[in-house]
C-alpha cells in the first residue's frame, strides 16, 4: 500500500504535469494543500464518485481556485468520471478542466470559483443550508441531513472583504459543520505578504466566534488528522483550521516563493521535483496502486447505501416529510404552483389596487410562501424597506434554524455569494433584498449566479430617482444597464401589482439563472389588462394600450414610467396620434421570444419610437433605434422629493409627449 507522502505526490506531479502542458496555471497551491487534501479525501470526505450529487454528500469546496488542479487531481484519483485525458487538455477550449473549477464542467465541482473570497461565501452558504434543512426534516433518531461542508482557501480569500462579511455571520449563526482549511503559505503574486497582510487570523476568527485550530503543520499527516478531528467533534462553532505550508512543495528551486504561484515550473524544474520527491514515472502516469489508494468507489457507495437505508426508515414513519424533500432537492415546484399563483395574478387584476411595487412584492411573497415552503428569504438590513418579510416568515437563529428568513446584515456582497451557495446546495429557493443602487457592493455574486445558471431571486428596491430625499448616493440610475447587459441573468421591473405577481411567478419557476426583480418606493397606478394582457406579460413585453387605427407612435416603458407614458398616450390620443404603449418589463425575456411576437409587439415600419425609464438611456437604443427618442437620465440625481426630481429631471408627461411628436416630425 502507497504511504500517504505518495498519494500526496500524485496530486503534486498531476498538477506540476498539467500547469506545464497548458504553459500556464498555478502550480504553487495545490503541491502545497497535497497533504492536507490526501488526509481529507481519503479518511473524512463523505462522498460518491459513482453520484456526485447525491444528496447528503459533504460538500468541498476551493476558495483558492487559482489552484485548480488541486480538485481535479483529486476527482480523477477518487474515481469521478474526469478521465487522464481531461487533464491533459488542462485549461484547453470545450475541456472539463478550465483554468478556474467552473460548476458543470467536471462533475465533483460545487461551485465556480476564482474570485477570491466568493468559494468561502458560497460554503457559509453550503453549511447554512445544511443547518436548515436538518431543522425542518430531520426527526428524532432520523437524521436524513447530517454532511459537513469542507472549504480550502488562502491568504488571498482572507483579504478580500467578503471574508469578514459571511464569516462574522457564520459564527454568529453557528455553523458547526462548517470546516475551513486556511493554507498559510506567506505567499501571494507579489511575494511574501508580510508586506500587507500581517493579520492575526486566529484572533480574528476567535472574534467572530469560530474554533480555531492554529499552528498546524500543513505537511504533517497526523497533525492534520488530529486538527479534522477535533473540528468535526465541535458542532457549535465552525472551524478554522491553520496550516502552515510551503507553496510549490517538492520543487527543489521554486518552493517558497512566488516564482511558482502562477507559472508552470519548467521542465527542468519539473525533471529537478520528480527527483526530489523519488517519483520515477513520466508524465500523466500513475501507477495501479496509486490508483487504488486513492479510490473511493467502495467505501463511498457504502456509505451512500447506508444513507439510503436511513431514508427509506425514515419515509416510512414520515411518508410526507419525505415526499417533500425529495421534490425540494430535485428542484421541483409543487404540482399546484401554476395554479396557484395563477389564482393570486387574477385577484390583482380584480382588485386593481394602487401601491409601490415594493408594497405589491411583499403581497406577492404573502401568496407565494405557503405554496413554496423551499422559500429562503432575507435582506441586508433593510427588511422593512425591501418589505421581504411576508406573514410566514420565521427568521433563523444560532439555537433554532428551523425558520425561512435570514437576516443578513448590512452584508450585501456576502448575502448575495451565500445565496449562491444554498442554491447549488440545493432544497432552497433563496431570495435576497438591498437598495438597487447597492448591487453594485454585490455585483461579482450576482455575476456568478449568472455564470452557474444559478436558481437565486435577487430583490432590488428603491429602483431610481423615485427614491427622493437620500439623493444621488442612493438612488440607482446605471444600475439597471449593468443587469441587463449581464448573460443569463432576467431582471423584471414591474410596474404593478399584476406584473409585481408575474415577475415573481417567472423568477420562482425560472431554473436556468437569477432573476432580479426591481421595485420602486413611490406608489404606482394599477392598470387596466385584458385576459390576453396578463397572459403575454410572461413574455416580458406586450402591448398595453393600443386603441389606434392607423399608428403613428410607440412608447415603450417600464416600471413606475408606465403610468407616465399611458398618461402620454391619452394626450397624444386625444390630439388625433395613434399611439400604443408598450409596457416591457423584462426586456431579456421579450428578446427571447419568437420573431413573430415580437414584430407583433414592435413592427419593425412603425419608426416613431421612444422609450421612457428613470435610468440611463443608452439601453433603449437597442428598441427605439437611433432616430428614436429616449426619456431617462444621463447623469446622477439630486436630494429632494421624488415629485420634484421627475420634474427637474424632465421625465414627465410633457416630456414623453414632446419627444414623441419631436420624432413623428423628424
Amino acid at each position: 500500500m502507497p504511504s500517504r507522502y505518495e498519494l500526496a505526490n500524485a496530486i503534486r506531479v498531476l498538477s506540476m504535469d498539467a500547469v506545464q502542458a497548458a504553459k500556464s496555471g498555478h502550480p504553487g497551491a495545490p503541491m502545497g494543500m497535497a497533504d492536507i487534501a490526501e488526509v481529507l479525501w481519503n479518511d473524512h470526505l463523505k462522498h460518491n464518485p459513482a453520484d456526485p450529487k447525491w444528496v447528503d454528500r459533504d460538500r468541498f469546496v476551493l476558495s483558492n481556485g487559482h489552484g485548480s488542479m488541486l480538485i481535479y487531481s483529486l476527482l480523477h484519483l477518487s474515481g469521478y468520471d474526469l478521465p487522464l485525458d481531461e487533464l491533459k487538455q488542462f485549461r484547453q477550449l470545450h475541456s472539463k478542466t478550465p483554468g478556474h473549477p467552473e460548476y458543470g464542467y467536471a462533475p465533483g465541482v460545487e461551485t465556480t470559483t476564482g474570485p477570491l473570497g466568493q468559494g468561502l461565501a458560497n460554503a457559509v452558504g453550503m453549511a447554512l443550508s445544511e443547518k436548515v434543512l436538518a431543522a425542518q426534516f430531520n426527526r428524532g433518531e432520523h437524521q436524513i441531513v447530517d454532511h459537513h461542508t469542507w472549504v480550502f482557501l488562502g491568504d488571498g480569500c482572507l483579504m478580500e472583504g467578503i471574508s469578514h462579511e459571511v464569516c462574522s455571520l457564520a459564527g454568529t449563526l453557528g455553523l458547526g459543520k462548517l470546516i475551513a482549511f486556511y493554507d498559510d503559505n506567506g505567499i501571494s503574486i507579489d511575494g511574501e505578504v508580510e508586506g500587507w497582510f500581517t493579520d492575526d487570523t486566529p484572533a480574528r476568527f476567535n472574534a467572530y466566534g469560530w474554533q480555531v485550530i492554529a499552528d498546524v503543520d500543513g505537511h504533517d499527516p497526523a497533525a492534520i488528522e488530529s486538527a479534522i478531528t477535533t473540528a468535526k467533534a465541535e458542532d457549535g462553532r465552525p472551524t478554522l483550521i491553520c496550516c502552515k505550508t510551503v507553496i510549490g512543495k517538492g520543487s527543489p528551486n521554486k518552493a517558497g516563493s512566488e516564482s511558482c504561484h502562477g507559472a508552470p515550473l519548467g521542465e527542468d524544474e519539473v525533471a529537478a521535483t520528480r527527483e526530489a520527491l523519488g517519483w520515477a514515472h513520466p508524465a500523466f502516469s500513475i501507477p495501479d496502486d496509486i490508483y487504488a489508494g486513492w479510490d473511493a468507489g467502495n467505501r463511498g457507495a457504502a456509505a451512500q447505501s447506508e444513507w439510503q437505508r436511513r431514508f427509506a426508515s425514515y419515509k416510512g414513519v414520515h411518508p410526507d416529510l419525505a415526499a417533500s424533500f425529495e421534490r425540494r432537492m430535485c428542484g421541483d415546484l409543487p404540482d399546484d404552483f401554476d395554479a396557484g399563483i395563477d389564482a393570486y395574478i387574477r385577484q390583482c387584476a380584480e382588485e386593481g389596487a394602487d401601491v409601490a411595487s415594493r408594497k405589491a412584492s411583499q403581497q406577492a411573497l404573502n401568496a407565494l410562501g405557503p405554496m413554496l415552503p423551499e422559500l429562503l428569504g432575507g435582506s441586508a438590513d433593510l427588511a422593512g424597506s425591501n418589505l421581504t418579510l411576508w406573514a410566514g416568515s420565521a427568521p433563523l437563529s444560532r439555537d433554532d434554524a428551523s425558520g425561512n428568513y435570514v437576516n443578513y446584515g448590512v452584508r450585501e456582497f456576502g448575502m448575495s455569494a451565500m445565496m449562491n451557495g444554498i442554491a447549488l446546495h440545493g432544497g432552497f429557493i433563496p431570495y435576497g433584498a438591498t437598495f438597487l443602487v447597492f448591487m453594485e457592493y454585490a455585483r461579482n455574486a450576482l455575476r456568478m449566479a449568472a455564470l452557474m445558471q444559478q436558481r437565486a431571486v435577487f430583490v432590488y428596491t428603491h429602483d431610481s430617482i423615485g427614491l427622493g430625499e437620500d439623493g444621488p448616493t442612493h438612488q440607482p440610475v446605471e444600475q439597471l444597464t449593468a443587469m441587463r447587459s449581464t448573460p443569463n441573468l432576467c431582471t423584471w421591473r414591474p410596474c404593478d401589482t399584476v406584473e409585481s405577481a408575474v415577475s415573481w411567478k417567472m423568477a420562482v419557476k425560472r431554473d436556468t439563472g437569477p432573476t432580479a426583480l426591481v421595485f420602486s418606493r413611490q406608489g404606482l397606478p394599477h392598470q387596466i389588462r385584458s385576459d390576453d394582457q396578463i397572459a403575454n406579460i410572461e413574455r416580458g413585453g406586450y402591448v398595453l394600450v393600443d386603441e389606434a387605427s392607423e399608428l403613428d407612435a410607440i412608447i415603450i416603458a417600464t416600471g413606475s414610467e408606465v403610468g407616465l407614458a399611458v398618461e402620454a398616450a391619452q394626450q397624444l390620443t386625444a390630439q388625433g396620434r395613434g399611439i400604443r404603449v408598450v409596457s416591457m418589463p423584462c426586456a431579456e425575456a421579450f428578446s427571447g421570444q419568437d420573431a413573430m411576437y415580437r414584430e407583433s409587439v414592435l413592427p419593425s415600419d412603425a419608426l416613431a419610437r421612444v422609450a421612457v425609464e428613470a435610468a440611463h438611456t443608452d439601453y433603449w437604443y437597442k428598441f427605439v433605434g437611433l432616430d428614436g427618442r429616449v426619456v431617462g437620465m444621463t447623469s446622477f440625481g439630486e436630494s429632494a422629493p421624488a415629485g420634484a426630481l421627475f420634474e427637474h429631471f424632465d421625465i414627465t408627461v410633457e416630456a414623453v409627449v414632446s419627444a414623441v411628436e419631436d420624432v413623428i416630425l423628424d
